[in-house]
């Protein structure tokens, strides 16, 4: 009989700007999390990330590392950050094959977006469900897949 792995949910090496409000359950490793930032519960955010003052992240949301978020973000329910683009074929076994995200302040991040290793601007809204796969220079609104600019803000 093959003996279970228990697996611990909580935070290990975490480290806690001033009033932080974390949900829990919630799964936070090796990362850090600025100042009067919120944490819902189900999310996840893995070591190397860096999430800025007065955030926001919503429930079932997923942020890996080499992802940086600036100030007053809002990440909304299910949103997923991806760090590696298969470039071998498949998941890439090596994390020097990574790629970083970096979204400035004031960016809002609609429910299961997906994002993937950019750079976004200040002042920026992503739709519901839209995924980026380039960066974004312009604040504006986007929207669709791949997400394209549908009004500058």
């Amino acid at each position: 009989m093959n003996p279970v792995k228990q697996i611990t949910v909580g935070f290990v090496d975490v480290k806690f700007g001033a009033n932080v409000t974390v949900i829990e359950p919630t799964n936070l490793y090796g990362c850090e999390i600025g100042d009067e930032t919120f944490i819902g519960p189900f999310v996840e955010i893995q070591k190397g990330a860096t999430i800025g003052k007065r955030c926001r992240i919503q429930s079932h949301s997923f942020i890996c590392d080499l992802v940086t978020i600036g100030d007053d973000c809002f990440i909304s329910h299910g949103a997923m950050f991806i760090n590696d683009l298969f470039v071998t074929g498949g998941p890439a076994g090596k994390p020097q094959l990574w790629r970083p995200t970096k979204l400035g302040n004031r960016v809002s991040i609609g429910t299961n977006a997906t994002i993937l290793p950019v750079t976004i601007c200040d002042q920026v809204v992503i739709g519901a469900g839209a995924v980026v796969t380039k960066d974004i220079t312009v604040s504006g609104i986007y929207a669709g897949n791949p997400a394209r600019l549908l009004r500058r803000l």
